[in-house]
């Protein structure tokens, strides 16, 4: 699939001496995992090349995947530059992506805001890693990957499509996740660094279920204020998660979080079963995926205003779908 695209992307990088590459800020277990994933295949396969990871932000969550790089800006003079799991520029966690000579844009979200001179876009792949490493086995002849490397993308592909159980897992995810495994990834210690918990946050756990709220038609929904963040002290990371709790209720088929912002902002997080949300993240200034995007809100009016659309997008899927 996309052969053109992907010979003129490797085509690129063998032009290059210096190579920087990018993600979206707020960073995921998909944006760390597929850009170190594939500065380490590109530095097993080019040793020879500068290959630089730069970003202005990190994340604790996946800390485990090693660090990142910094760069001068005489760096960025005739570089390649190579920004993923990023739909729109003004995202990017590097805000000099635009010194290098060109840019390569690597993405599995709608492309709603084009950008760069080459742009390789499949919005119906689970995560960017899977991508990545769709990228390896077709020109797995030409290019090596590690155990390391294995190890970032299996770990940007496993949370990405919440353990392979969200809408977007194919066969072609199966299939790109076994090639990483034969490389030799260790789950057992992945998923133990992923989703074991301190007991401080089962707690917060239980104190999320006593305090969200289900729609009439079944939207569940958290507000995760400044005041619920200080009491748990909870990371950017942590409050953002909180949407996964409320995955799991019978009869809600859309869930959201909200979640105040340093900048007095409200960022929204929203998630579905079987119903198409992204339209209305757009409609509150976000985007993404069908069923997993993201929004702003700048008040609590406009919270409830979103919560009402959203509880309307149920209660219409309900009325003529059948559903679990």
């Amino acid at each position: 699939m996309n052969e053109e695209i992907k010979k003129t992307i490797l085509n690129k990088i063998k032009e290059y001496d210096k190579i920087i590459i990018s993600r979206h800020f707020r960073p995921d277990g998909d944006a760390v995992g597929s850009t170190l994933g594939l500065q380490r295949i590109l530095k097993a396969s080019f040793p020879e090349k500068t290959i630089l990871c730069v970003n202005e932000d990190y994340s604790d969550y996946v800390a485990f995947l090693g660090e990142e790089d910094t760069a001068t800006d005489e760096d960025y003079k005739d570089a390649l530059m190579i920004v993923v799991d990023t739909a729109t520029e003004d995202r990017c966690s590097n805000k000099k992506v635009n010194l290098g000579k060109e840019l390569i844009k690597i993405d599995h979200h709608v492309d709603i805001a084009p950008y760069g001179d080459i742009s390789w876009v499949e919005d119906w792949r689970s995560s960017a890693c899977e991508m990545i490493v769709d990228f390896y086995v077709t020109f797995k002849d030409e290019l090596t990957i590690t155990k390391e490397a294995a190890l970032a993308l299996y770990t940007g592909m496993v949370t990405d499509s919440g353990r392979f159980k969200y809408t977007e897992t194919c066969g072609e995810t199966l299939r790109m996740a076994a090639v990483l495994l034969d490389v030799g990834v260790d789950i057992v210690t992945l998923y133990a660094r992923l989703y074991l918990e301190d007991f401080d946050y089962l707690k917060f756990q239980s104190y999320v279920y006593d305090h969200m709220k289900v729609s009439e038609n079944g939207v569940a929904y958290v507000y995760v204020d400044k005041e619920m963040q200080e009491k748990f002290n909870l990371s950017h990371e942590q409050a953002s998660n909180v949407v996964s709790m409320l995955s799991e209720i019978k009869g809600c088929i859309v869930w959201l979080a909200f979640i105040d912002n340093p900048d007095g902002t409200i960022r929204v997080r929203l998630r579905s079963r079987f119903v198409v949300v992204n339209k209305l993240a757009e409609k509150y200034g976000g985007g993404g995926h069908l069923c997993a995007c993201g929004a702003n809100v700048n008040s609590t009016e406009e919270m409830e205003a979103l919560v009402k659309d959203a509880d309307a997008l149920v209660k219409d899927f309900k009325a003529n779908n059948f559903y679990l």
